[in-house]
């Protein structure tokens, strides 16, 4: 007997669909005020005016020089607050795992494919780039990542009908795209470690993953043991994002019988306003921050190592991502949703080439000590980024209509439940709660038809009378 074929990209279930609605709902507030952020920086660096102002407050210095914590002000930025940004990845990958799509190994292997491939085409990309025109290998991972929150934002401008399964495909693959960037940094761009500070991070693990399995509750507890964890991590080489992931994993996100919401969930939802709203932001304000002259913009296009970070992003995301998705459906006998073609996913992907965040952090990491690189790439990243915006505001566009009507239908509910009817088709209750109004509405509906054909009577006879009274 064949065995069943399966939907990729479906309807998600109910409390799934909740989940993403929730979470998508902050981080496309959080891409607004990264893209803000960015245009600030931007703004702030090119003005002449303002220019000087902005790399000193970039390279101001403060911390405890004792504790190896003497840092810039966009060091802290990249180091100290984007370890909240992945303490929420973390979170975010660790509920995937046990209670959302990544549960299932079928449905996981779609976005974990898709994600893998989404980032290894676009280091294929670059480092092809860079072979033919004898540039440098060391930023191939730079093109690798997407940024979750700008593509967010993309999508709240142009893709407000996009319904809820390809918004969690999104999701659900930047949530594994972040895992793997975080692989990668802490795999390829770790030089130099300090054995007795990793070992320290590592008992501060220890001690943390201890206090959740008793049940210990307070912030008073954990912030300043994340802290010490934070520094240790910093001072081992190892660098310090790996921290807020780790802790993020060992999160318990699956419910018990007397709680509503998991500690996961609860910590979640208390500290992504923050990493979406005020971590995020702040990095790309002292991050994004690049000479954009016309020479610069020129020079992105002719140099190697530039314009592999904007093929990448542009083509090796798109390409990857949508060559994964499909090679997973054909050799896993899964077929596409039929409210969907195979054009919204290429869109979807294409949208995929937005890499701000965590790409400008691993430019930083590969071409550490060459400003002049540093700056040349992140202005790659910008120009990549928007490129792809562009690409998938079209592609998204294009089908707008035909998204209008699948979101109108999923959020349809005629029975006022608070539930949406495409997910009670098969409870007999609902039925019957449908017939009830419909009985309702055919009851008023005949009211009516009687009370108009009763005045329209009532106008005949009287009209009638009255030409007679004239005609005498």
């Amino acid at each position: 007997m064949a065995a069943p074929t399966r939907k990729v990209l479906g309807r998600l279930s109910l409390p799934e669909r909740t989940f993403v609605a929730n979470a998508l709902r902050t981080e496309t507030v959080g891409g607004v005020l990264l893209l803000a952020a960015a245009i600030t920086a931007l703004i702030w660096a090119n003005v002449p005016a303002l220019a000087d102002s902005y790399e000193s407050v970039s390279h101001h210095h403060l911390g405890p020089a004792a504790l190896g914590l003497d840092l810039s002000v966009a060091h802290w930025a990249a180091d100290g607050l984007l370890a909240i940004f992945f303490f929420v990845a973390g979170i975010e990958l660790k509920r995937e795992l046990v209670a959302g799509d990544l549960k299932d190994p079928r449905a996981a292997a779609l976005p974990v494919v898709a994600a893998l491939c989404g980032m290894a085409v676009p280091a294929l990309v670059y480092t092809l780039t860079n072979l033919v025109g004898g540039g440098s290998l060391s930023g191939w991972a730079v093109p690798t990542a997407t940024d979750i929150a700008f593509a967010l934002a993309v999508l709240a401008v142009i893709g407000t009908w996009l319904p809820s399964a390809l918004r969690a495909f999104l999701l659900t693959l930047a949530v594994v795209d972040d895992l793997f960037a975080i692989l990668i940094i802490a795999v390829f761009f770790t030089a130099d470690i300090d054995f007795a500070a990793l070992g320290g991070a590592a008992a501060g693990l220890a001690v943390f993953w201890a206090l959740l399995r008793k049940g210990v509750r307070g912030w008073y507890v954990y912030v300043p043991l994340a802290l010490v964890i934070w520094a240790l991590m910093y001072n081992s080489g190892v660098h310090a994002t790996i921290a807020g992931v780790a802790m993020g994993l060992m999160l318990r996100c699956t419910r018990r019988d007397d709680e509503e919401h998991s500690p996961g969930e609860r910590i979640e939802h208390l500290v992504r306003p923050l990493s979406a709203g005020l971590a995020v932001p702040l990095f790309a304000l002292f991050s994004a921050g690049v000479s954009v002259s016309g020479g610069a913009l020129g020079d992105v296009f002719t140099r190697p190592e530039t314009l592999g970070v904007v093929l990448g992003l542009v083509l090796g995301k798109a390409i990857g991502i949508f060559g994964g998705t499909w090679l997973t459906a054909r050799f896993t006998r899964a077929s596409l949703s039929d409210d969907l073609e195979w054009a919204d996913v290429f869109a979807v992907a294409t949208l995929a080439g937005i890499g701000f965040t965590v790409s400008l952090l691993i430019g930083e990491l590969a071409f550490d000590g060459d400003a002049t690189m540093t700056d040349e790439v992140k202005a790659a990243v910008l120009v990549g980024s928007l490129t792809a915006a562009t690409l998938a505001t079209v592609l998204l566009k294009l089908r707008n209509a035909k998204y209008r009507r699948l979101y109108e239908t999923e959020e349809r509910d005629e029975d006022h439940d608070g539930i949406p009817d495409v997910y009670e088709e098969d409870d007999p209750a609902y039925h019957l709660r449908m017939a009830a109004i419909y009985d309702r509405k055919a009851a008023e509906h005949r009211r009516i038809a009687e009370l108009k054909r009763a005045e329209r009577l009532a106008e005949v006879t009287g009209g009638a009378g009255e030409d007679d009274d004239r005609r005498a």
